[in-house]
């Protein structure tokens, strides 16, 4: 939903080294952020327990020499005094790059973690930089990756011998619980006696948005009671269907984003069936869960898996039908899925014991 770290207090790479500090390790981070921002030192804080992540910011600026210059030199000062144990590079190809090569001058331990299918990413194609990337996961002294489909890639395709792990996205289940829907609908302005279904996320056609949207003129065709409600960033090729039963709640801030979900009957999950929809994470579907709204998802990549015993809540891509069908039965009879879903706190303990896996199997060589 275009958040970012440090502004917004969000996403994988804040809330996994928050955990770490938790646990009780000391943790720094520095950011590089493509777009202009502000630059200095943040304090992020977790309130219940005294634990903090120290943030350093700068901005890459218009001319890439002088900006990475900048970057390497205020790395290479922080490391003087911490001397880390760890350098867990994050964010794109680049950047896994640039984390091995320093590790390197820093003689200390690089992990690359791939929270995407950076290899399917056009900068990586477009800047030439694959080449120089395969290199990098291969040679790093660990990888953690958020899905077994990823890891297995990573394992075959770039063929690395060395430790590699799955650190799945969690969730904040002080954000994503169940809550009263009428309150939940009443906090963002939807009907009270509507069925609703939506979702909230990136409104792009990548991500195959016109299935939601044609799939849901064949469901209000039917049935003038369902309403459609939609939040997030979009494209402004997408057409968004009109009338008295659309919603468009524009971009929500990351405390609505529970609200919105718990007010849906149906919240619905959609991806193309590509490279990129293949090694697909479903972290909204985890946070669908979590909140017990019942979820209509498209059976690509890891989702596929995960519903595999529960065919009634997937639907095929690029097929409106298909995606009505799902909605429908999950709109009359409700399946309220009883999975798993970890924590940031689970997935923290988790790296945290690789991390000391790696630097023990380091030790010995």
């Amino acid at each position: 939903m275009a958040k970012d770290l440090l502004d917004d207090r969000f996403g994988r790479f804040r809330e996994l080294p928050l955990e770490l500090a938790r646990l009780g390790h000391e943790v720094q981070g520095v950011c590089l952020s493509y777009r202009q921002r502000q630059e200095g030192a943040f304090l992020d804080k977790c309130g219940d327990v005294g634990a903090s992540v120290s943030w350093h910011s700068l901005n890459l600026g218009r001319l890439a020499a002088p900006g990475l210059a900048r970057y390497y030199g205020k790395i290479r000062r922080l490391a003087t005094g911490f001397n880390p144990d760890v350098i867990w590079v994050c964010s794109d190809s680049f950047q896994v790059v640039f984390g091995v090569w320093l590790s390197t001058l820093l003689r200390t331990k690089c992990i690359a973690d791939l929270y995407d299918h950076f290899e399917a990413f056009t900068a990586t194609r477009l800047l030439g930089i694959f080449p120089l990337f395969k290199r990098a996961v291969k040679s790093a002294a660990g990888v953690t990756c958020f899905s077994q489909r990823l890891a297995d890639r990573v394992t075959q395709n770039y063929l690395r011998q060395g430790p590699t792990t799955v650190i799945e996205n969690g969730v904040r289940t002080d954000l994503f619980h169940p809550r009263d829907r009428i309150e939940c609908r009443r906090s963002l302005g939807l009907p009270q006696n509507m069925k609703i279904i939506g979702t909230a996320g990136a409104l792009y056609r990548n991500r195959d948005v016109d299935t939601l949207f044609h799939g849901f003129e064949l469901l209000r065709s039917q049935d003038q009671k369902i309403h459609l409600a939609i939040a997030g960033p979009r494209e402004h090729s997408v057409r968004i269907p009109q009338g008295a039963n659309v919603h468009d709640l524009g971009i929500l801030s990351w405390d609505q984003v529970p609200l919105f979900l718990n007010a849906l009957d149906v919240a619905v999950s959609c991806y193309l069936d590509s490279e990129l929809g293949y090694y697909s994470f479903p972290q909204k579907a985890y946070e669908i869960m979590a909140c017990r709204t019942p979820l209509a998802a498209a059976a690509v990549g890891t989702m596929k898996d995960l519903l595999a015993q529960h065919p009634e809540c997937s639907f095929e891509p690029k097929n409106p039908e298909s995606l009505a069908r799902a909605v429908r039965s999950q709109l009359t009879q409700p399946t309220k899925l009883e999975l798993t879903i970890p924590t940031w706190a689970d997935s923290a303990k988790k790296l945290e014991r690789f991390f000391l896996q790696v630097l023990r199997e380091e030790a010995i060589r």
